[in-house]
């Protein structure tokens, strides 16, 4: 009897012409480059479904995303067989030999997926998954970065596509100094895209900016979760204290009213990536899975 057998995908894109990760009717986006490529390489009627990590927006890209997809045991095998001699044991389910030929044939993939996939999504490893493993659930924590320009004669040209000119000067200085309010967990609803239950309580472990010596502004911003448009709501009610048109406190004013705030804007999303997705010791995947699956409330 056939069985699955779940892949870990490491990948990353350039989110300009994507709609956003998730797959959408009539537009292109990169779950459904990634479907498409595989239900193409291993010849099944129906794409397999991907979960991911993090749902980026459209416009937003990622160094560092995380997937996971269950093909059929005897698909992988047909790709191992089509790239050199049939692997040994694929027909023994559950055997050593069959994981063992799964993960070489999933190694094997990666070469494929180059040839298939557009040049803007790459699929850097695919690895058969351990035990337990989710690619959304069981994630300890994502990390974003967000590169900000504002440099009077704007972006290098080359980097446009990755960094956000601002306009006016910023004061890195007073924008570290308006997230220590922001730190740990807390109802992020004033910085959120609210969705029909879902819940907006998020522990923010770390928001700090830091000019490099090229002059641009990186904002690394790292949680066990975000909510829809969170980093980018975070990242413009810091470009107007670093602007100097609101006072360091008010950022975290805003957080402790827990209401969406019209001064609030939304930075542009090309300036945003996701760099880092952090997962737990084998042992610990499936425990971590239920334990994010659990409707957070706040305790008081």
């Amino acid at each position: 009897m056939d069985r699955d057998v779940r892949l870990r995908l490491d990948l990353g894109y350039d989110g300009t012409e994507f709609s956003g990760w998730a797959k959408q009717p009539g537009r292109r986006t990169v779950q459904g480059e990634l479907e498409d490529a595989f239900g193409r390489i291993l010849r099944l009627e129906v794409a397999p479904a991907l979960t991911v990590a993090g749902r980026t927006d459209a416009g937003v890209h990622a160094r560092g995303q995380v997937a996971h997809v269950d093909v059929p045991m005897s698909a992988l095998a047909a790709v191992g067989t089509r790239q050199s001699a049939a692997p040994r044991g694929m027909d023994q389910g559950g055997s050593e030999a069959s994981t063992g030929s799964a993960a070489g044939a999933a190694v094997g993939l990666i070469r494929r997926l180059a040839g298939v996939l557009p040049p803007d999504v790459r699929v850097h490893a695919v690895s058969v998954a351990p035990e337990g493993f989710d690619a959304r659930f069981s994630a300890l924590s994502r990390r974003y970065g967000y590169r900000v320009c504002d440099a009077p004669g704007g972006v290098d040209p080359l980097r446009r596509r990755e960094v956000l000119w601002h306009s006016r000067p910023l004061d890195v200085e007073l924008m570290n100094a308006a997230t220590v309010r922001l730190l740990g967990e807390h109802d992020f609803a004033a910085f959120c895209k609210r969705r029909e239950g879902a819940t907006t309580i998020r522990e923010l472990r770390r928001l700090d900016l830091d000019r490099g010596a090229d002059g641009i502004i990186l904002v690394t911003v790292l949680a066990d979760a975000f909510c829809h448009s969170m980093v980018r709501a975070l990242v413009g009610s810091l470009l107007v204290v670093g602007e100097g048109r609101r006072p360091v406190e008010w950022p975290g004013e805003v957080l402790g009213r827990a209401v969406r705030d019209s001064g609030v804007h939304v930075a542009p999303a090309h300036g945003l990536t996701l760099e880092e997705v952090r997962y737990p010791a084998e042992a610990e995947l499936a425990r971590r899975a239920l334990q994010t699956r659990r409707v957070r409330t706040l305790s008081r």
